[in-house]
């Protein structure tokens, strides 16, 4: 077999067995055998790129970064849908209908909490896929969307153009654990898996959306060009049949058969790997869709019920406090049980100190329970006429519970945080970022590594990293002496950084990158920061008060102190790096944008800043220049229109030679 004739053997191979995997939820390919064919695809067109087809399964992992999203006018409005909340509106809704169609019969579909999208192929390739905006006017966010698995990039008997629409959505098991990865690194957390899946795909960098494993569910083909159905169902045969996962969907001959329905989906809507807020009726017969019209609004043909979230009493046996990896001490109630939105429910967040003074929770109190958005139980209200005697305003303690270090509230927020620069709460957070590539950038320390380091025991403080031995490094899981040797040599390699990395590494509340240089180049050595008093802090250009006062706090704790005695004992050096002689950039600012050839964002900023310049992210009139790649967009655009000079990159590396 030529490479021709494997390249198109094994892009049939993975298409089905994407297909199986994504779509049918029934694989018969392992993942070994997957990536090992997905691979030697990858070999193949990299040798033969004039090969390389859209529909490649190759062409999933994400483009180039995008500047912007450019607009779609949808040639097939996406419509919103009329509420109604109970089934007496349902009732009426019925009525409507069957005052204008007495036959009409309806479909059921669950109502997915995503992202609605349209779908566009042509001649039975995807090429373009929108939001749905203001349901005339969406973005293209096509390169995400071609990230989505379960989204097929050729179909089969297709007219000549296709668009449907479907609903982009994060399953749920994919949102609990993207959270818990974002709180590891210190990352504010989702609040549910619509706004994830929303963030996601709105991404300008397709290698992040295509890391967010998105899924989505086809419910309504918009246009199909020489081709026509009877029914809704026909249509979703049609697209199941054609390649597309399609929505859960039920007949019923009448309006009692619906609510029979929608009161099934409610109950199991824990069994659905999306979430849903609510049920869509659909007239079955588009002839009749067609009768009905829509009003300026909503079609009259369809409605979504929406479920009256469950409210159910709870005694609060406990109040708990946890400890996140950013710092902040959250209250938790601890609960008698109770079903809510299909689980049982034992515990419920309570927020902060102000939320529990205004509502006035205490130990005893009898509260009424919801679930937010379906997914995170809370404590609406304190039922005050069943208070026991005798109880207690609560309080959030004075000192960490897990480390005893002394916490204070934000100053600009309602956040209480632990201030322990060695608490072990924050331990696997603050290892991460130490070892992160721009703080101490300890190549191959990764959060998998540092887990097993912390599992095993063997560090308590990013200190203890400079202390491990190899023997108990190559011991643990996915290891061995190899990569122990690997590990230690990048610990080794990292304690030459220089002084402003070291700073940032600290992870002290809003000293970034950009401070952390700052206070490098005025102090020169840890010592002499360590010294510094508020007034000499807050002298230092683009240094306020808060993160003077931040600095002073975090150098002045007992933690914070064992942690620098035990770099010091490592070896790490505290000093920073001599300012290079070449100064010709002092007090200018430049922005990068667009795609860069030559050197990557990062290098290109290392350059400035070396030569004693700014790389800033947004323009403004005190930009010196703005260096433009390919396809710089809204950037370029301010450029121009504030008349800041524009270099390509030739022009640039002329600037630095």
């Amino acid at each position: 077999m030529d490479d021709f004739a494997e390249i198109e053997a094994l892009r049939r191979e993975l298409a089905q067995a994407g297909y199986e995997y994504y779509v049918l939820d029934k694989p018969t390919m392992s993942d070994y055998d997957y990536d090992h064919k997905l691979r030697r695809l990858e070999e193949l067109e990299t040798a033969h790129p004039e090969a390389v087809t859209p529909d490649s399964p190759t062409q999933r992992v994400g483009g180039q970064p995008l500047e912007f999203f450019t607009q779609v006018t949808h040639q097939v409005p996406l419509e919103s849908l009329q509420d109604v909340f109970d089934f007496e509106e349902l009732e009426a809704f019925d009525q409507r209908v069957k005052g204008v169609v007495p036959e009409a019969e309806y479909v059921v579909e669950p109502k997915v909490d995503g992202l609605s999208v349209a779908l566009e192929y042509v001649d039975g390739l995807f090429v373009r896929g929108a939001t749905r905006g203001d349901g005339r006017v969406g973005e293209d966010v096509t390169e995400n969307l071609r990230t989505v698995r379960s989204i097929p990039l050729k179909i089969s008997n297709a007219p000549s153009r296709l668009i449907v629409r479907g609903e982009v959505y994060m399953p749920k098991k994919v949102f609990h654990t993207l959270n818990e990865e974002r709180e590891r690194r210190g990352e504010a957390l989702f609040a549910n898996p619509r706004n994830a899946a929303a963030g996601s795909l709105r991404q300008l960098d397709p290698k992040i959306a295509a890391s967010r494993k998105l899924d989505i569910a086809v419910f309504n083909i918009q246009f199909a060009e020489g081709k026509t159905f009877s029914t809704h169902d026909e249509t979703l045969n049609y697209m199941r049949d054609t390649g597309f996962k399609v929505i859960p969907h039920y007949g019923c001959s009448r309006v009692s058969q619906v609510t029979e329905r929608i009161t099934e989906i409610g109950e199991h809507r824990e069994d659905f790997p999306f979430d849903i807020d609510g049920a869509v009726v659909k007239v079955n017969d588009l002839s009749q869709r067609g009768v009905l019209g829509s009003t300026a609004k909503f079609p009259r043909w369809a409605a979504a019920y929406k479920y009256p979230p469950e409210v159910k009493p709870a005694q609060v046996v406990d109040i708990v406090v946890q400890v996140g990896r950013t710092g902040v001490l959250t209250p938790k109630a601890v609960l008698t049980p109770v079903r809510l939105a299909g689980t049982t429910v034992t515990n419920a967040t309570l927020h902060n100190q102000d939320f529990i003074s205004e509502k006035d929770i205490r130990i005893g109190d009898t509260v009424l329970v919801r679930k937010a958005g379906e997914i995170i139980p809370e404590v609406l209200s304190v039922v005050a006429e069943q208070r026991p005697q005798g109880t207690q305003p609560w309080f959030l303690p004075k000192i960490c519970p897990v480390c005893g270090a002394p916490v204070e509230r934000d100053e600009e927020g309602a956040h209480t945080r632990c201030t322990g620069a060695e608490c072990p709460a924050q331990l696997l957070r603050n290892l991460a970022h130490f070892a992160s590539r721009d703080a101490m950038d300890i190549e191959g320390l990764g959060i998998a590594v540092v887990e097993n380091l912390v599992r095993a025991n063997l560090v308590k403080t990013p200190g203890d990293l400079y202390f491990l031995q190899e023997e108990d490094v190559a011991k643990l899981d996915r290891m061995g002496k190899r990569s122990a040797k690997k590990l230690l040599a990048a610990l080794e390699k990292s304690k030459r950084q220089d002084l402003s990395r070291l700073i940032y590494a600290f992870g002290i509340r809003h000293v970034g990158q950009k401070a952390g240089k700052i206070l490098s180049a005025r102090f020169q050595t840890l010592e002499a920061l360590q010294n510094a008093t508020l007034e000499e802090l807050t002298a230092v250009d683009d240094i306020g008060e808060i993160t003077a006062r931040n600095v002073l706090e975090w150098m002045s704790s007992l933690q914070s102190q064992h942690l620098i005695q035990r770099l010091k004992e490592a070896g790490v050096n505290m000093t920073a790096e001599e300012q290079g002689s070449d100064q010709r950039f002092a007090g200018m600012t430049f922005v990068l944008t667009g795609a860069l050839e030559k050197f990557t964002r990062d290098e290109a900023s290392g350059m400035i800043e070396a030569r004693g310049g700014k790389s800033a992210g947004s323009v403004s009139k005190k930009t010196t220049y703005v260096v433009a790649g390919e396809a710089a967009g809204s950037k370029l655009r301010k450029a121009q229109e504030l008349g800041i000079p524009v270099l390509t990159e030739d022009k640039f590396l002329e600037l630095l030679s």
